[in-house]
């Protein structure tokens, strides 16, 4: 199990403890000086972590190996690499800036988060530290300085100037740029800075403090940037799918069932935390009002020494009636100086907002679908600000280090919700957005009360252990049973959640003499545990906080926890989920699948030595298997489910934890290409089959396993295409891992 952190960005590496971040993948690494990389392997059964040491010699056989390989097809590197706009974007300016410097003036490049080393190369042709030249600065116009603090990437690295001839031609170091020393690692001050430290929302992955270091410790008076120079956009929106994405006291007060997770008055004792979220905001355009035009908000001059902070007020005409629910905001890169080249992570209906302001042709707005740039949602506080049209909007905006953040000034009046700001900041627990549309959405709600019942019915004081991290059937539990004992294990919550059940307790009706929160690191449970008393009731969602972004068969984590807890079960315990499904259904996805393509020349430059490793797919030997990798598939750009769902196999979870395999013959139903399939679980939740929770691509609110294919099939119901395949899956209960193959 992976904990991304968008690995090989010096910025994460050296804060990730400062920094709260939702994992995408289930392992992280750093590095110590003495090349020694330390990687941090989570069970994706129990969630324990722990620090492998891994020494230099070690590191190759590390990452070769199958399950390892995960740890960087889980990044971004192959979809920012996939991203030709730019590719084409940074070449064309490095060339331009490079080109403008004087010809008889030894020019030194510093390459910040050199990843691959496709910027450091681009300066090193540019100033003709070609591969043909026998020795690299020598008898050039030029050095090239590239760092890079994530090691497996450096690895990587290497192997791609080596196989490009730029290996001895580029001085590298295997460190962040705030520990480059002139004198030391830099023979002088750099005259040029090239990087791409850049996030979704821009400035997250400290962009201000690196550049702040680099302008005072690295970088010559005077020195060129590439790029030059950044500027966010916002526009107000209206849209019922974002505001359920983080106004639950609102949608709770629409569910009759009598369950207030957020009770009046503490409103915000649950809820997503004050930021930009990154999304693909393409897929729900169709469920977009937008309530103004375009409207710029910072501007970033990079050839500056930039500010830790700034503040713009600014008033925005609405251009329609609506409720503005969110901010959606992206950003435009400039590139090289002269305003030539540019590049925009706006969205598509974003056609050509920009020509009054002067942006040439090379600026377009209808970039490829990619992963790695999104753009950022900035909820509206509660049920949003309701809005005239021509009404003038007031709207601070700040940034920090490494955020912005926005505030309507006149919504203290207008929202609920301000007037009950819930103060305890002890008893808050910060959900996703997600996780808190899924807690306010009233199928979901009657689904799992329904199955609550059920697994209550005719027990008589009962003893129930919760045994993953949801807060829902814990109240719920106690709400519904008034004789009941509940042991909630709240493995990722813990004490954050045990001062949350207190909090809400009299809103609910239950007493905290019946609630208890346990421990729950521990391998084996006794009697003494659970009071000398028999567990009647195993429950969960299940749902583990912290990895909502992850793979979906990560909630089996609860078939760990139900074998731990074995010996303790009564003899008619009831068991929920009873049952976990693993099901597919074969998808086109030709946006992803590009986005994920191998890698060849990239603007002159090979990289085909490094598929393999970052799990690309097409043009790989017929014995290398792309991983399954997390998406919300919904937002995987353009779409088409071409088979029905089939059932490959299915967890047994009122047995013991045990290794399974299974596989399920997929019939194309729809005529098109096949890029791969979408695999989730279904769980059952009663012995009857009746109620099942789905996790599957039509529910918005869980991210599916995507499998893609080595190469796209032409499927259908036809002469020339493919009518069927063969989906084979095993589950390893050694060590939580779940492999996927395609037989044709």
């Amino acid at each position: 199990m992976l904990l991304l952190l968008r690995c090989g960005k010096q910025f994460l590496l050296k804060r990730r403890q400062q920094i709260h971040l939702i994992p995408r993948t289930i392992m992280s690494s750093t590095t110590s000086g003495n090349g020694v990389m330390f990687q941090l392997k989570v069970d994706p059964l129990t969630g324990n972590s722990e620090w492998i040491v891994i020494q230099e010699q070690e590191q190759d056989d590390f990452l070769s190996t199958n399950n390892n390989k995960q740890l960087l097809a889980n990044t971004c590197y192959l979809d920012m690499l996939n991203d030709t706009p730019r590719n084409t974007a940074y070449r064309n300016a490095i060339d331009s800036t490079l080109l403008s410097l004087n010809h008889h003036h030894h020019t030194h490049v510093l390459d910040i988060g050199s990843g691959t080393g496709l910027l450091s190369m681009m300066a090193a042709r540019a100033m003709g530290i070609s591969s043909s030249s026998s020795s690299s600065s020598s008898q050039s116009r030029g050095t090239v300085t590239a760092c890079e603090s994530y090691l497996p990437m450096l690895k990587l690295m290497k192997k791609v100037l080596r196989a490009n001839n730029m290996d001895g031609k580029i001085r590298l170091f295997n460190k962040r740029s705030d520990e480059l020393q002139v004198g030391v690692h830099m023979t002088s001050r750099a005259d040029v800075l090239v990087s791409e430290i850049l996030d979704s929302e821009l400035l997250g992955e400290g962009l201000i403090p690196t550049l702040q270091h680099a302008h005072d410790n690295l970088l010559v008076q005077g020195y060129k940037t590439v790029p030059y120079k950044a500027t966010t956009y916002g526009q107000l929106v209206e849209s019922t799918h974002l505001w359920k994405l983080h106004d639950l006291f609102s949608n709770e007060a629409n569910v009759a069932d009598g369950i207030r997770l957020v009770p009046k008055g503490k409103e915000t004792i649950l809820r997503v935390k004050q930021q930009q979220f990154a999304m693909h905001c393409d897929a729900m355009s169709e469920e977009i009002q937008l309530l103004s035009e375009p409207f710029k908000i910072f501007e970033f001059d990079f050839s500056k020494r930039p500010d830790s902070h700034g503040e713009t007020q600014l008033h925005v005409k609405a251009t329609n009636d609506g409720i503005v629910h969110a901010v959606v905001s992206w950003w435009v890169l400039q590139l090289d100086e002269e305003g030539n080249i540019f590049y925009s992570t706006a969205p598509k209906w974003i056609t050509s907002p920009f020509q009054h302001n002067g942006l040439t042709s090379s600026y377009s707005s209808n970039r490829d679908w990619c992963d790695h740039w999104k753009q950022c949602v900035w909820f509206s506080k509660g049920k949003g600000l309701p809005v005239s049209k021509d009404e003038d909007v007031c709207m601070d905006a700040t940034h920090t280090e490494i955020s912005i953040s926005y505030e309507f000034k006149a919504q203290s009046q207008l929202s609920e919700t301000d007037h009950h700001d819930f103060r305890p900041h002890d008893s808050h627990i910060t959900l996703s957005p997600e996780r808190i549309a899924i807690y306010g959405d009233k199928y979901w709600r009657r689904s799992m009360l329904d199955a609550i019942n059920y697994a209550l019915k005719e027990k008589d004081s009962p003893l129930c252990v919760i045994a993953d991290d949801s807060v829902f059937l814990t109240v719920a539990v106690a709400h519904l049973s008034k004789t009941s004992h509940i042991i909630s294990l709240f493995p990722g919550l813990r004490e954050k959640g045990a001062q949350y059940l207190q909090a809400v307790a009299d809103e609910n009706g239950y007493s905290m003499d019946r609630l208890e929160v346990i421990n729950a690191s521990k391998q084996q449970w006794t009697m003494s545990d659970t009071h000398q008393k028999k567990v009647d009731l195993l429950i969960a969602e299940p749902f583990y906080f912290g990895a909502e972004g992850m793979l979906p068969w990560q909630g089996l984590q609860f078939w760990s926890k139900r074998t731990m807890l074995d010996s303790i079960l009564s003899e008619d315990v009831c068991i929920m989920p009873c049952k976990g499904i693993l099901k597919a259904c074969a998808m086109s996805l030709p946006d992803l699948w590009r986005s994920r393509r191998a890698l060849e020349n990239i603007e002159g430059f090979d990289h085909t030595m490094v598929n393999s490793t970052l799990g690309a797919c097409g043009g790989l030997s017929s014995s290398s298997e792309s991983p399954c990798l997390p998406f919300f598939t919904w937002q995987c750009g353009d779409i088409q489910k071409l088979s029905d769902e089939c059932t490959i196999m299915e967890f047994d979870l009122l047995k013991p934890l045990s290794s399974c395999q299974g596989k399920a013959k997929v019939e194309f139903t729809e005529a098109g290409v096949c890029h791969g399939f979408a695999l989730w679980i279904d769980w059952v939740m009663d012995s009857a089959n009746n109620i099942i929770i789905s996790t599957g691509p039509d529910r918005r609110y869980w991210k599916q396993g995507v499998k893609l294919l080595g190469e796209p099939l032409i499927v259908g119901k036809n002469v020339s295409g493919i009518c069927s395949t063969v989906i084979e899956a095993s589950f390893d209960s050694s060590s939580g891992e779940l492999s996927v193959k395609n037989r044709l």
